[in-house]
């Protein structure tokens, strides 16, 4: 009586499917002799069963049944989840298939075990986005600004590169109007030392408006905080160069974005000295955050699913499949290589 066990099924299998090479990992080295054994002494075609190393990434797992366990305790939400470094989570997280052959390239095949800080992966994405993803405006915690002196009656179009440095790809338009939202971040009430956007007595420049904009007025709620902000605008030729031009939206629309971080605290969340207490404890509660209140411009919308575009000084995003005709939803795929949060 012969079982069906893994010896005899995986080897069968690949015969079958006219597999020429089954890659293994070395673990699997030592079954490589009933691998071919059995096809021999069935006498049907035998394929080649190659070994090599495992390849490890730092602060995530890829043992599937470790994977199984985050996903049985909620650690994350399914094998699709864009904390994993699953091919479904990476492809949900917006990892071009390119970027990761390139990856792949780049490390190459080893018999040693090998582990990859994940950095390693996010540049081999970023390059690939650089040159296919469309740029757009996204503000993610949007400040209401609101221009005294617009210059027209009505909106102003202004035309946007798809991406700056392939003419061939083309431009869309997006639309200046009296009121636009800019970032908290590029806002700071009391001037420091070493900020280069908006704050009292230094103006800014608006990407792709053609101008720049001079605080006036700051108009705060019961509590303090900041609510809206009052500026005079003028041609960014009869203006001082500002230090700095900033992304901005005028007529947005509203969406949700999802910014991915490390789903595991430490380096090696599998190692005992560092974690003692299992990897289960080691996820990272800040490996996720939803703004549910982000802006991007009109030129999104409509967006497929996977879609990939580059929002301007925030980082490379991905429409997720949780997006709904009234509302898009985006995953962060990498950052850019400059922190947009640099003054």
């Amino acid at each position: 009586c012969i079982y069906p066990t893994y010896d005899y099924t995986h080897c069968l299998c690949d015969s079958i499917e006219n597999i020429t090479h089954s890659l293994c990992t070395k673990e699997f080295q030592a079954r490589r002799s009933s691998y071919y054994w059995l096809c021999n002494s069935l006498d049907v075609y035998c394929p080649v069963q190659w070994e090599y190393g495992r390849l490890n990434i730092y602060y995530t797992v890829v043992s599937k049944r470790k994977i199984l366990k985050l996903v049985e305790n909620q650690c994350v939400r399914d094998w699709d989840d864009p904390r994993l470094f699953t091919l479904t989570a990476l492809r949900r997280r917006g990892f071009p298939p390119e970027a990761i052959n390139n990856f792949c390239a780049k490390v190459g095949v080893t018999m040693a075990q090998v582990s990859i800080d994940p950095t390693m992966l996010e540049s081999c994405v970023r390059d690939m986005l650089n040159n296919t993803a469309r740029r757009a405006m996204a503000v993610l915690d949007p400040l209401k600004v609101v221009i005294t002196n617009f210059p027209s009656d009505k909106a102003i179009s202004c035309s946007v590169p798809n991406i700056p440095h392939e003419a061939s790809s083309g431009s869309h338009e997006v639309v200046f109007d009296r009121i636009v939202y800019i970032d908290r971040s590029d806002f700071r009430q009391e001037p420091e030392k070493g900020y280069r956007r908006l704050t009292q007595g230094q103006s800014v420049g608006l990407k792709h408006s053609g101008y720049v904009i001079m605080l006036d007025k700051i108009i705060k709620d019961d509590k303090g905080e900041v609510t809206e902000i009052q500026v005079r605008c003028s041609p960014v030729d009869q203006a001082e160069k500002p230090k700095a031009f900033i992304q901005w939206i005028s007529q947005p629309l509203s969406c949700e974005i999802r910014l991915y971080n490390r789903l595991f605290m430490h380096k090696n969340p599998q190692d005992p000295e560092q974690v003692p207490g299992g990897f289960l404890t080691d996820v990272n509660p800040n490996s996720l955050e939803i703004l549910s209140n982000a802006l991007v411009d009109q030129s999104v919308a409509g967006s497929k699913q996977l879609e990939r575009f580059q929002f301007e000084r925030v980082g490379y995003f991905c429409v997720d499949f949780d997006s709904t005709p009234g509302k898009l939803v985006f995953n962060r795929t990498v950052t850019l290589k400059e922190d947009s949060g640099k003054n």
